[in-house]
């Protein structure tokens, strides 16, 4: 049998053991996309959507996230974060970018928290808008980059294939 980090002796999931790990400075970025009929994009901007100001709570809706996030995916491990930030654009007339940064220094990465910060962003625009515009689609969440670690940076693009 291979050895899988998140599989014990029994074939069962495990918290992997990361306590020989070198302590480094590790940084994620992801991204989450919603695509929105143009004026969702434009009452969002003007702050004119019912339920208040959607980017100022999509902001802290994923700080939380990426902090709270060993409580929602069960192998996380929980680790102390150095900052966490949340950044909106437009992508044209009828797309939001949401893009997660989160950084530590701790003996695992905080790919995961980018990623789940962005995600809960993406989902706290929808929960606001939803009255608005049911059609929103979240259409892309992906890690962007991570620094640190063991396994070395990762830049979008670069992958070889």
């Amino acid at each position: 049998m291979r050895n899988y980090p998140h599989i014990n002796e029994q074939g069962r999931a495990r918290m992997v053991d990361v306590s020989e790990k070198e302590v480094t400075r590790r940084t994620a970025e992801a991204k989450s996309v919603l695509k929105m009929k143009p004026e969702t994009l434009t009452a969002i901007y003007e702050g004119t959507v019912g339920k208040g100001d959607v980017l100022a709570v999509a902001q802290v809706a994923g700080i939380m996230a990426a902090k709270k996030t060993s409580d929602l995916i069960p192998m996380c491990h929980p680790i102390p974060l150095r900052g966490a930030d949340i950044s909106f654009s437009s992508l044209g007339e009828d797309q939001l970018e949401i893009i997660a940064t989160v950084k530590t220094d701790n003996v695992t990465g905080v790919e995961m928290e980018a990623l789940t910060a962005a995600s809960l962003a993406a989902l706290t625009v929808y929960d606001m808008c939803k009255a608005y515009d049911k059609g929103i689609v979240i259409e892309q969440t992906c890690l962007l980059k991570k620094t640190g670690g063991k396994s070395g940076d990762f830049h979008r693009g670069d992958e070889e294939g």
